[in-house]
């Protein structure tokens, strides 16, 4: 599921030297950004990240069991950012498919909420650094009678996936390649999954991160049966041209990958390390 470079009054001048050289900015615990950010000069709300998020993309970003707080990797991370940036955070659930017009017209200040970086985004967005990997991957339930077990194999099948995600791009890819399925196209990702349990359809396409949640628990009614290479990657999107604020972020990510903190989400989450190769892309 959903680009760029630098920061600071401060430091300005030798900054842009660094954002034209496509430098990496050196990891910091404090600093100007960071004082910045406190101050409402690279956020829109003082003191606060407002963030745009599908909220209905688990293990990524969902909502507890009360219906009303976020959880998730994306969540964990974010208020993790935050607090390297000495503000909070404020979470905006966006529909997918408007999310980054929101971010183009400064409803949020970035979305955290599972973006993949293609090069089309890039054109359009700045991105920070990658934060974890992901790859597409076939799932269907335990009792089917399915024997499908690569996407190549769907021709005739019913198959969800989500709408308006790279897993989509990914679909679209397959039919002009001669394999003709039916096509279920969902806004959430869980709404796929709810009906791969209620038999309206015979397989999800998703993301694996995705996918290695639906599997997870013992009393699970799906498995996986195929997982693609790992060809993508997340990262936090903003505004074009954002510069300051994107630096500052990925200054926050960077502290959090070397004191272990992304890690220790992903092994909390994820109950492995789904984050460590996304850094060596």
């Amino acid at each position: 599921m959903n680009l760029k470079k630098f920061f600071y009054m401060g430091l300005v001048g030798c900054l842009l030297v660094g954002a034209c050289s496509k430098k990496k900015a050196e990891p910091q615990s404090g600093g100007a950004p960071l004082q910045d950010a406190q101050s409402g000069e690279l956020t829109i709300k003082p003191g606060v990240l407002t963030i745009g998020m599908e909220i209905g993309y688990p293990p990524m970003e969902y909502f507890d069991v009360d219906g009303k707080t976020p959880i998730g990797f994306d969540i964990s991370m974010a208020n993790a950012i935050a607090a390297k940036l000495g503000v909070k955070t404020d979470f905006v659930d966006t529909a997918w498919d408007g999310i980054f017009a929101g971010v183009d017209t400064g409803k949020y200040d970035c979305i955290i909420s599972a973006v993949t970086v293609t090069p089309e985004r890039q054109a359009a967005y700045n991105f920070t650094k990658p934060y974890i990997g992901n790859a597409q991957a076939l799932v269907v339930a335990k009792d089917t009678v399915v024997t499908a077990v690569k996407p190549e194999e769907l021709g005739g099948l019913r198959v969800a996936y989500q709408a308006e995600t790279t897993t989509d791009i990914y679909m679209t890819k397959l039919t002009a390649n001669g394999i003709s399925f039916e096509p279920f196209e969902y806004d959430k990702v869980l709404n796929c999954f709810d009906d791969l349990r209620l038999g309206r359809v015979d397989a999800v396409v998703c993301d694996s991160l995705v996918a290695f949640d639906y599997i997870a628990p013992a009393d699970s009614p799906f498995k996986l049966v195929w997982q693609g290479e790992a060809d993508e990657v997340f990262a936090i999107c903003l505004k074009k041209s954002n510069n300051q604020l994107t630096a500052a972020i990925d200054q926050a990510l960077d502290a959090l990958f070397a004191d272990g903190t992304i890690l220790a989400i992903s092994k909390d989450i994820f109950k492995m390390d789904m984050v460590s190769s996304a850094r060596k892309q």
